[in-house]
């Protein structure tokens, strides 16, 4: 059996060996979001393929997982969103005269440029920036990256170029507001950094329900988010502000240790004494360690420029808080936790001094990661022993666009609920999660959505092809004897590809070579259908389907399917609903009646038709429905063959019968539309086999049904096109033909003279018109003359 492999961040290079702690037990923390705005898909794609390798790991290999997510509800970025929009609610309840309002709008525009886009208020004549300048300003200045270029000139645009367009696109929207005199709203985005400079000392940070309030809104909308992409829930769920005394308790070990620091009411961590005592420092990413612009995004934007540390790279556990921000008690004086700390704490309160695994977005690794561990490590070794606080650190690879990373800061994104309403669907957008690897990064390209689609079609319709053939001989023999043995069968297919997926799933996960193997299984099992028609495997066709049915429960592509995925093909959300077997076949049902009542009525009769009239189906249905099983298809199957059987029995006598006409559309009433509206396609074969029940979606079948009548439409609409214009044309003919070849040439400027006949004799300059002309006239003139004489025949005047 496969070992199985992980590309472990702490051991940079090939996978290495997966080995829990515990066997059969795996314990797991993985950083959840901060919550203060939309979850866009960057946030999918960690949290979909995260979600993957939890289902792998527990489905698969057979785990047992203990799943630790935080959410973040404490942090600069959500104490900002929180603080302005208070404070921008308070302005809206202000009475602002129009001048007034403009003056502060006006204000707001400028400092907005001047913090975040300076170039615009360089100008050779020193003229104020304002709205009605703002345009050909902006365009001077950063043309080139509104164009998709650098501000250099040179590379490619990245995170710095995207940032300006966001602040450029601020700035633009607020032009426009403030020119159409609708500021609140329209100008909102300049309007919230500039109320937040004037007003934030007026926030009371004892008052913690200013920020919970929009934490709990935007985890709701999170979780909401997770459920529709069908990611599991975790097993435990912890947030930083039931947190805050432990997490202060924690920092106060780390400073006993002689790791940690205080200064002015912060507590700093201290690098070079961790580093002193034998332990390492920036383990994820040690070419990092030095990156200012990363060390400062780390600390947050309200913590720039903070005095009193020892080292330049040391970071905050506890950070003294300022006018505005909120508050808690410790010993240190009021302030709040860190960011990287809160983690540490959380993780080792649920899962102890040791995990397995950690988990997060490739963009954490520093300094997130790396001054996680270094804190947790510090809090847990003993002075000369250092202390391994995550065995396996797993870094899903981030999602870019246009070469930027997606970014809620950078507002470069779009939201999931956005993206499940126009570009994907949940299934569509796991698809191709599992097509790229999950540490690699990932560029959305239109091509994405493409592929996946294609791979789903081929696995949906060897889905119902299957459990079509598996219906039809059941209900002819005993599936048994339509097996072939071992060696002829397709068991060493299925086989092979089992070898396959293991080897793929233990080689870290790798997705893309599992969901190859899924796909060119189903492909072979495909050939196998349409080449065996008269020899075919069924029991090895039901392995592979059972199997493929599995895999795909387990990498979570089936919402309405739960472990151990034992069912065959996409399960119908049917099957989860409180509805009785009788309540599930009532549309079924019904269209058999409607049916046996209109072939009642065509007083028709044949021995087959006559045995199938009298069917107890009802009996068939009450057998099936005592098994015990909830699925609409198995239950439905007594009703749906029995019209089916019917249908073809009528389809054989419509050509000897008088009433051929009714029959054949009754025929094409009971496929087209009476089982077309239940979902029902019948894939009409030849009169020995009869026609094929297969399960489609309704939309679908409705949809291929419009595209259908559309091309019927569109070619009767080309038809009666020609008709028209071979109408026109005869009727030009016909208007040409009422003219005399006498008279035909003489209205022609090409020509002064003509003779008796009408055939010219000079050119308008009043020479002979030349021979191989009158040749080609002559021509003219005596099919002239022949069309005139038909028509007087025809009794034209």
């Amino acid at each position: 059996m496969e070992q199985l492999k992980v590309h472990n961040s702490l051991k940079p290079g090939p996978p290495v060996p997966f080995v829990p702690k515990e066997e059969g037990k795996v314990s797991w923390y993985a950083c959840g979001p901060t919550v203060y705005d939309h979850s866009h898909l960057g946030h999918a794609r960690n949290y979909v393929s995260t979600d993957i390798i939890h289902r792998i790991m527990r489905d698969y290999f057979g785990y047992k997982v203990t799943f630790v997510m935080n959410i973040t509800d404490v942090d600069d970025k959500i104490i900002l969103k929180a603080r302005r929009q208070r404070l921008l609610e308070l302005e809206k309840s202000k009475t602002y005269s129009e001048s007034e309002l403009s003056k502060l709008a006006a204000t707001a525009f400028e400092s907005y440029a001047k913090g975040n886009l300076p170039e615009l208020l360089k100008t050779p004549d020193g003229t104020e920036l304002s709205p009605e300048n703002y345009i050909e300003r902006r365009d001077a200045a950063y043309g080139k990256v509104l164009a998709g270029g650098t501000l250099s000139g040179e590379g490619k645009p990245g995170d710095a170029e995207a940032k300006m367009k966001m602040h450029l696109a601020n700035l633009t929207a607020a032009t426009t507001a403030i020119q159409q005199n609708k500021i609140f709203g329209g100008a909102d985005e300049i309007l919230l950094p500039y109320l937040d400079s004037l007003y934030k000392e007026s926030i009371d940070g004892k008052d913690h329900t200013i920020f919970t309030d929009v934490t709990r809104y935007w985890e709701d909308q999170f979780m909401e988010d997770m459920d529709a992409l069908n990611v599991m829930r975790p097993d435990v769920i912890t947030r930083v502000t039931t947190y805050v005394p432990q997490i202060a308790v924690f920092v106060e070990q780390i400073i006993k240790k002689g790791f940690a620091y205080e200064s002015d009411g912060s507590v700093y961590f201290d690098i070079a004494a961790f580093e002193k005592a034998g332990n390492p420092y920036a383990r994820l990413r040690p070419e990092s360690r030095n990156d200012k612009a990363l060390q400062e995004e780390g600390e947050g934007s309200l913590s720039k420029n903070l005095g009193g540390k020892r080292g330049a790279g040391d970071f905050a556990l506890w950070k003294k808080s300022k006018a505005g921000e909120p508050v808690w008690p410790s010993p240190w004086g009021e302030g709040r936790p860190g960011w990287h700390i809160e983690c540490s704490v959380m993780a080792s309160d649920v899962l102890g001094s040791q995990m397995d695994i950690h988990s997060g977005g490739i963009d954490l690794a520093f300094p997130h990661h790396d001054n996680e561990l270094a804190q947790s490590e510090a809090y847990f070794c003993e002075h000369g022993t250092p202390h391994n606080w995550v065995n396996y650190f797993l870094h899903m690879g981030h999602l870019s666009i246009a070469g930027s990373k997606m970014s809620k800061s950078l507002k470069n994104f779009q939201t999931i609920k956005d993206a499940l309403k126009t570009d994907y669907t949940p299934r569509g957008m796991r698809v191709v999660f599992l097509m790229g690897r999950w540490n690699d990064g990932v560029e959305i390209s239109p091509d994405m959505r493409t592929m996946a689609e294609s791979w789903e079609s081929t696995i949906k319709h060897f889905f119902i092809n299957v459990k079509s053939l598996l219906a039809e001989a059941s209900s002819g023999a005993d599936i048994k004897s339509l097996s072939l043995t071992e060696s002829q069968g397709l068991q060493p297919v299925l086989e092979k590809y089992q070898a396959e997926m293991r080897a793929a799933l233990s080689d870290s996960f790798d997705t893309p070579r599992a969901m190859r193997a899924l796909s060119e299984l189903t492909k072979e099992a495909n050939i196998h259908i349409t080449t065996q028609k008269s020899n075919m495997d069924i029991r090895g066709l039901e392995s592979i389907a059972r199997w493929v049915t599995k895999m795909v429960g387990i990498f979570g592509l089936d919402a309405n399917a739960s472990p151990p995925y034992d069912g065959l093909g996409w399960a119908s959300s049917a099957s989860n609903s409180k509805l009785s077997a009788k309540e599930v076949v009532e549309p079924y049902s019904a269209v058999y009646e409607k049916v046996t009542g209109e072939v009642k009525g065509l007083a028709l009769h044949s021995e087959v038709l006559d045995k199938l009239m009298a069917v107890n189906v009802n009996s068939e249905f009450n057998t099936v429905a005592s098994s015990g099983t909830k699925d609409p298809e198995a239950l439905a199957m007594p009703y749906l063959r029995n019209v089916s059987k019917i249908r073809d029995e009528l389809r054989k006598l419509a050509p000897t019968s008088p009433s051929k006409k009714q029959i054949l559309a009754l025929s094409d009433q009971i496929r087209d539309n009476d089982l077309t509206n239940l979902g029902v396609y019948l894939d009409d074969r030849s009169d020995d086999l009869g026609a094929l029940i297969k399960f489609i979606p309704r939309e679908e079948l409705l949809a291929q049904k419009e595209e259908k009548a559309a091309k019927e439409r569109e070619k009767a609409a080309a038809k009666e096109a020609q008709r028209l214009a071979r109408e026109k044309e005869e009727q030009a003919k016909a208007e040409k033909a009422k003219v005399s070849p006498v008279d035909m040439f003489k209205g022609d400027e090409r020509f002064s003279v003509w003779d008796e006949e009408g055939m010219p004799t000079k050119t308008k300059e009043g020479e002979d018109v030349p021979k191989s002309a009158l040749k080609k006239l002559r021509k003219e003139w005596d099919r002239q003359k022949k069309a005139h004489e038909e028509w007087k025949a025809k009794g034209g005047a």
